[in-house]
């Protein structure tokens, strides 16, 4: 079993996994396929994922496969199963865990971040982490669960309601996915803001009724004439540096939610004109991770109701996840995953 160790300093070294006898709620799992996060992009240049990184450790976070053993107690599972895997594993005793907030879990363990996730050839699982996917459904996709739980709770931050308008900034896999659940919450015109105009080109494909690029002329300017007000009243901000919060400060119409969605560098700082949040009274919202919306994200992934293949530009082998991780950083990719 050969895992991709992440040593720290953008290094990585191909290992032989520890093997170890399962413990009784555990499952072994071979990889079928693992996302490159944004966050795996971070956590190579330095930064913290969604805790902190303790090399060596097998990166991956974003992974599907199939069951080849269980533990005495797994009554869930059983070999042959095609599962996702939700990543975080929470404490359960913090105040926030207790107050129903265990995204804050001030004792966050995560597969992939904290303990060795899915850059390997086979990785263990509490089976409390896994959902079961269907057989029918190609386990490159399942991948994506993780990603598209993490857009469920901020679509749920959000809180689009039956009409309202949407500018989603940026066009990557997390932007693709939130044009097609703000379609699906009932949005009545969506915007998409992406300066790559493949990436533009897929959003029309995904139910974007306009992709505009933001380079070209202000973004207020092309949401006035698209949709006859400054602004839109749901903005979700998919990329998470400085520029795209501006714009998407510049996008909202008075009384609009803007959804800080992406994870930025640590110590990123953004100017807030309080003016502005005051005359427009504008609500500002953050969103942490998946809380509780993993089974959802396989639901609908099962359903077939959402579109993954345009998503996924390439695919490379765990011996080459460092290269994975540099293409995921480019302009041509939209999701690269590893497939062992």
């Amino acid at each position: 079993m050969k895992g991709c160790y992440f040593l720290g300093d953008q290094k990585f070294e191909i290992r032989e996994l520890p093997e170890h006898p399962l413990a009784p709620d555990e499952v072994l799992i071979k990889v079928a396929a693992c996302g490159v996060c944004g966050t795996d992009v971070h956590i190579y240049h330095g930064s913290k994922g969604s805790a902190e990184v303790h090399p060596p450790v097998v990166l991956g976070h974003e992974f599907s496969g199939i069951i080849v053993q269980t533990g005495t107690a797994v009554d869930r599972f059983s070999p042959g199963d095609h599962v996702t895997v939700d990543p975080n594993i929470y404490c359960g005793e913090c105040s926030f865990c207790r107050r129903g907030q265990k995204q804050l879990c001030q004792n966050l363990q995560a597969i992939g971040v904290t303990r060795n996730g899915g850059f390997a050839e086979y990785c263990y699982a509490p089976q409390q982490q896994c959902f079961l996917l269907s057989d029918s459904v190609p386990l490159r996709h399942g991948a994506m669960a993780e990603p598209l739980a993490c857009c469920l709770h901020g679509i749920d931050r959000a809180e689009i309601r039956p009409g309202d308008t949407v500018c989603v900034i940026g066009g990557g896999a997390i932007g693709l996915m939130m044009v097609q659940l703000a379609r699906m919450s009932g949005a009545s015109r969506i915007v998409l803001s992406e300066p790559v105009s493949y990436r533009r080109e897929i959003g029309l494909q995904l139910g974007a009724d306009h992709a505009v690029d933001p380079t070209a002329v202000p973004l207020p300017q092309q949401l006035q004439q698209l949709l006859g007000t400054a602004g839109a009243d749901i903005v979700i901000e998919c990329v998470g540096n400085t520029i795209a919060t501006a714009q998407a400060m510049a996008a909202a119409k008075p009384g609009a939610t803007i959804l800080l969605f992406s994870v930025p560098k640590t110590g990123t700082v953004h100017p807030l004109s309080l003016d502005d949040v005051y005359q427009k009274e504008l609500r500002i919202v953050g969103s942490k991770i998946n809380p509780d919306t993993h089974q959802r994200a396989a639901d609908l992934i099962n359903s077939g109701r959402l579109q993954f293949a345009p998503l996924i530009t390439h695919s490379y082998p765990v011996e080459q996840t460092e290269a994975a991780i540099l293409r995921q950083m480019a302009d041509d990719s939209i999701k690269v995953v590893v497939e062992p």
